[in-house]
């Protein structure tokens, strides 16, 4: 497999980065992950953390190298985060349970498989034109599909925010599955926060990746985001993927998981929650760790034949 990919997050106008983002992959499977804490609840950094943590980890366990039942796989991962979170409430003796939403997007063989609960997105773009992307499951999308709020309205309407699925919720999450997708060389798949797709329309999503790299049209239109919605901005975060297949190009940029040996795994989440830690009023990564990161994903970027000489 050969992919190039970027990613990026910015606090906006929050106290507290409550995004998480990351990618793990085998020689032959790759998973992509984001997760928006709910902020009007207690500790959504935390619950995206463990969502991310706890799916990335099945992913390493279970892909030799790849996933055997991608669809059962998302499920599965989706219900095992929201149970951990619960149990992260009950440990820490919570008042309420922390929530997050979750985008997935799983590829192997040249296939695309994808899930989501609440209304992070994923974009499918080919050649500068969307060809699917995820429906947000929201109070808002429910009165569209209705035909009782005009489409027009998304961007203003007072019940846009209202979720009625997530992880962490009192009931089990609703896993929504994609169809499997057949990629492209030059597909892109784009992973974001609400405060991306709430302040940019989706045709400028689409045109910026297709007239740039994804490692300059991720923080352009990160900082474009950031910039409209001012002081009221949220967290804007986002993770696109280019698929290249497995055709032999002499770019440094790209990523070849060909070497990589059966059993080895790369990914950019970070280490296992600890559930029975103590709570902390604070975002459990701060800003510097953040930054850190991103430098860290920039560099893997650009020397990429590093990162497969290390597996």
């Amino acid at each position: 497999m050969r992919f190039s990919v970027y990613q990026e997050s910015h606090i906006g106008g929050r106290k507290v980065n409550q995004d998480r983002m990351g990618y793990s992959f085998t020689r032959d499977s790759i998973l992509l992950l984001l997760a928006d804490g709910m902020g009007g609840h207690i500790m959504g950094e935390m619950a995206a953390a463990i969502a991310m943590q706890t799916i990335g980890n099945l992913f390493q366990q279970q892909a030799h190298p790849m996933i055997g039942r991608p669809e059962r796989f998302m499920e599965d991962s989706f219900l095992a985060a929201h149970q951990e979170i619960h149990r992260y409430r009950a440990i820490n003796n919570l008042h309420e349970t922390p929530r997050t939403t979750i985008v997935a997007c799983l590829i192997q063989n040249g296939y695309a498989y994808w899930a989501h609960c609440g209304d992070s997105r994923l974009y499918w773009i080919r050649q500068g034109q969307i060809l699917l992307r995820t429906k947000d499951h929201s109070r808002l999308e429910t009165l569209i599909a209705q035909g009782k709020v005009d489409p027009a309205e998304r961007h203003s309407h007072p019940d846009r925010n209202k979720l009625f699925n997530c992880l962490g919720a009192p009931n089990a999450p609703i896993v929504e599955l994609s169809r499997r997708a057949v990629l492209q060389p030059g597909d892109l798949i784009l992973l974001c926060s609400d405060g991306l797709w709430s302040v940019l329309p989706d045709h400028m999503l689409a045109q910026r990746l297709h007239d740039h790299t994804i490692v300059r049209a991720v923080p352009e239109l990160i900082r474009s985001a950031v910039d409209i919605a001012g002081k009221q901005s949220d967290n804007v975060t986002a993770l696109a993927m280019m698929w290249e297949g497995d055709d032999r190009m002499d770019n440094s940029t790209i990523i070849s998981t060909n070497t990589l040996p059966i059993g080895s795994v790369t990914t950019t989440i970070q280490a296992p929650v600890d559930a029975e830690m103590e709570t902390t009023d604070g975002d459990v990564f701060n800003d510097a760790e953040i930054e850190k990161a991103i430098a860290e994903i920039r560099n893997a970027i650009h020397k990429s034949s590093r990162i497969t000489s290390k597996n």
